[in-house]
């Protein structure tokens, strides 16, 4: 492209590509699935379905843009004032609202490598230094480490649990002493797109944290437990200030109409949705125990999903899940997620798996 033609910003050449997981590579003879993406395996139930076709009856109006409905619905389900909440369309446009409402060009944030790809994208569009913070051989947060990396320049620190792509969680104790040793003039994000799926009680009590700690943001998500993926809603509670400021940076009107009205149906249902919960909690359990008894080491999940530390066989495996229509997410030579979805495929995901470690062994 000549230089008299317009260009775009050069942070953009550099820019890690945010990697959706793939379709599903159809085989003969096999029914395909798609384990690559974390997305909850069920249909919508009924009531938000019907709240959703409701809503699509007034799809020619703007949707509320204070999400005035959802906040409240939030507000009374989390315990929290509604002005300490703020929403976007899914975690992922909410943290970056975070970093463009806290980041100028220069500054760092700091966060577990590897954790969510979208990370290192949203710090560089907002013109931010990323600053990755290896995770220690259990594959969990090195969070004395992170802290330990802390400068002058450190606005922000992401701590994803359940880390994704790993499933390890950690732990209140651990995060306690951590917030003790961060400056309180630098925000700490607790980014929990999959609380729900966690069972450890030694997992952080993240609201109780935000009440103890100014500095600290909890970021959740309907796309997971809720099964709204499709519909982009996610949510930060954050002390009132922190909140107004990730509200003015929120693209206006943002959180449309069907979405506002399917998470307030989703929160009015979880009782339902616990249930739900509760299988795939199930289901991976039965995975790990199945892998375990294979003879693989893997870290212990907390999420919707396991983790295969594979290292350079990570296209290998990815390769052979593909060849039996099984669509994994492989990170370049870390390892292979796999989420929990429907039991069949749970099935043939621990037939590879076999397959794998007789060939090698």
């Amino acid at each position: 492209m000549g230089h008299d033609l317009p260009q775009p910003r050069a942070v953009l050449g550099g820019l890690p590509a945010y990697k959706p997981g793939k379709p599903p590579t159809p085989v003969a003879g096999l029914t395909a699935y798609k384990i690559s993406s974390n997305e909850n395996p069920y249909a919508p139930l009924p009531s938000v379905l019907d709240a959703v076709r409701c809503a699509a009856e007034r799809m020619n109006r703007y949707p509320d843009m204070g999400n005035t409905a959802l906040r409240e619905a939030l507000s009374t389900y989390l315990g929290v004032p509604a002005e300490w909440i703020a929403c976007g369309t899914g975690s992922v446009a909410v943290l970056g609202q975070i970093v463009d409402a806290m980041c100028d060009a220069g500054d760092e944030v700091i966060y577990a490598w590897r954790s969510f790809e979208a990370y290192p994208i949203v710090v560089a569009l907002a013109g931010a230094f990323s600053v990755q913070v290896p995770l220690t051989k259990e594959h969990r947060h090195d969070l004395p480490a992170m802290a330990a990396a802390v400068t002058d320049s450190t606005k922000v620190i992401l701590v994803c649990t359940p880390n994704n792509p790993t499933g390890t969680i950690v732990t209140d104790t651990e995060l306690r002493t951590f917030l003790g040793r961060v400056p309180p003039h630098v925000l700490v994000v607790i980014d929990e797109a999959y609380l729900e799926f966690g069972t450890d009680p030694a997992a952080p009590d993240a609201l109780a944290l935000l009440h103890e700690h100014p500095n600290v943001v909890v970021l959740r998500t309907f796309s997971k437990a809720y099964g709204l993926a499709g519909l982009r809603v996610g949510y930060a509670v954050a002390h009132p200030e922190i909140a107004e400021a990730l509200r003015m940076t929120a693209t206006p009107f943002g959180v449309n109409l069907l979405a506002q009205e399917a998470a307030v149906a989703s929160l009015a249902a979880r009782d339902e949705l616990e249930v739900r919960v509760k299988d795939l909690v199930a289901e991976r359990d039965r995975v790990e125990a199945g892998l375990a008894e294979q003879g693989w080491v893997l870290p212990p999940s907390q999420a919707n999903f396991v983790w295969f530390p594979l290292g350079e066989d990570t296209p290998a495996f990815a390769a052979a899940c593909e060849e039996q229509a099984l669509t994994v997410r492989p990170y370049a030579v870390d390892g292979v997620r796999a989420t929990i979805g429907e039991p069949e495929a749970s099935d043939r995901l621990l037939d590879i798996a076999a397959a794998w470690r007789a060939a090698r062994h």
